[in-house]
């Protein structure tokens, strides 16, 4: 099938081809924004302090090598679960479980940042910190850092940070119009029925050489 071809089996069924993407793009729509709950992110940034920075005055590159690969195992053990099992005991709670943690450690810093996501602005920021505060203390305890200091405590967020309705909407949007694309495809295929000249001629070998017009009434 050639791409004029294409073009007009689309102008055929273009109701179909504007119905469906439109349709699917408002019942995502009315999904996202009617039944999805407003997401929040608290974000923390902890600075790593190692023994061996505190005993120099000045830093070689070999320390700062070694306090950069510090961080990044305190950033694997903020997602440990001694963390989030304390952090859930410290604020009364029997989990985590809902509440969205990531965490960003940079390979050229010490600072580490903490994320919590959550449908309650305020409780995100307060997890956030928490996290912060038993991340410091579970470090010196199994690493034996002098310590992970807050140096931006979470804030509670005053915008959503999701969910990303427009972006939904707009997929759902070009879904419904390649699944409108295929299906029109597919009809054209299963049809065997001969419906022009040239398909005649192709399938019989001879040509046409007359027609018989369709009367009304």
């Amino acid at each position: 099938m050639t791409l004029l071809e294409l073009f007009k089996l689309l102008q055929k069924h273009l109701a179909m081809v504007i119905v469906l993407p439109v349709v699917l793009a408002l019942a995502t729509a009315g999904v996202s924004w009617g039944l999805m709950q407003n997401q929040y992110t608290a974000t923390v940034s902890v600075y790593v302090l190692s023994s061996s920075s505190s005993e120099q005055n000045t830093i070689q590159n070999s320390d700062l090598s070694a306090s950069q690969l510090i961080a990044n195992d305190i950033a694997e053990l903020a997602n440990s679960d001694i963390v989030a099992e304390r952090t859930a005991e410290e604020l009364g709670m029997t989990s985590l479980a809902g509440y969205d943690i990531s965490v960003n450690s940079s390979t050229t810093t010490r600072v580490i940042e903490i994320s919590v996501e959550s449908g309650e602005p305020q409780a995100a920021a307060t997890v956030a910190n928490k996290i912060a505060e038993v991340l410091s203390s579970v470090a010196q305890e199994v690493m034996g850092v002098e310590s992970v200091n807050i140096v931006d405590e979470a804030k509670t967020p005053e915008a959503p940070s999701g969910p990303n309705r427009p972006m939904y909407t707009a997929v759902a949007f070009l879904a419904g119009l390649f699944l409108a694309v295929a299906i029109v495809v597919v009809m054209d295929m299963v049809n065997t029925r001969v419906r022009t000249p040239e398909e005649a001629e192709e399938l019989l070998g001879v040509p046409v050489i007359g027609r018989i017009p369709k009367i009304k009434g």
